[in-house]
């Protein structure tokens, strides 16, 4: 993984895991979360088919997935493939307060631009001017995308201590640089997406993906 795409994913990390414990301190949506390990991993991870996607023009996100998959990761696998487009946008269940970590992470990327924290409006903007090509039909479906993130994100913040706008000065006092550390320590653990004890094998994913 490229350092530029490193810190993103890290960066996209401390975004979502600082969604995640705003959204705990509402006592009553708290059994509707993911669990914290899925977010971490899932972040740290989403781009993990960025770079060699960068030399052939493919679907990161498609075959980023194939490699969680193979690797014996699928839930892991799903927030992968899912964090450029989410496929599932049901109101319904975010007015309870119910968030998948596909959609915190679907949001958070979408709130940074390389390592930087910027608002939507500036992001799709960069998205648009990057991969838009001049194509009225592909810029159309990026601003469809964008739409809707901007829907999550009016449910993301009804039940969150905290504005949009807040985001950038929040993380900067959050910490979190050594993620892969923290969330993930090398024996006697079990990996998200995956039932059996994989320690070494997780541990060493995110380590070459991640740290470099």
């Amino acid at each position: 993984m490229l350092p530029n795409i490193r810190r993103h994913s890290i960066m996209v990390a401390r975004v979502a895991l600082l969604i995640l414990d705003g959204l705990l301190q509402n006592r009553t949506i708290q059994p509707f979360l993911p669990d914290r390990p899925l977010v971490v991993a899932g972040a740290l991870l989403h781009d993990i088919a960025k770079t060699p996607c960068l030399h052939n023009d493919g679907d990161h996100a498609r075959v980023g997935g194939e490699i969680c998959d193979r690797l014996g990761y699928p839930e892991i696998a799903r927030i992968v493939e899912e964090h450029v487009l989410l496929q599932n946008h049901d109101d319904e269940r975010r007015r309870r307060g119910e968030f998948s970590a596909r959609e915190l992470i679907y949001y958070a990327d979408k709130r940074v631009r390389h390592e930087e924290i910027v608002s939507l409006d500036e992001r799709l903007d960069y998205i648009v001017e990057r991969y838009g090509g001049g194509e009225a039909e592909i810029e159309r479906r990026i601003r469809e995308n964008f739409v809707r993130c901007v829907q999550l994100e009016y449910f993301l913040f009804s039940f969150l201590p905290f504005s949009p706008a807040d985001l950038a000065q929040l993380v900067r006092n959050y910490g979190g640089e050594n993620l892969a550390g923290e969330m993930f320590p090398a024996e006697g653990m079990t990996y998200p997406g995956r039932e059996q004890e994989t320690g070494q094998v997780g541990s060493g994913l995110i380590d070459s993906m991640v740290r470099g």
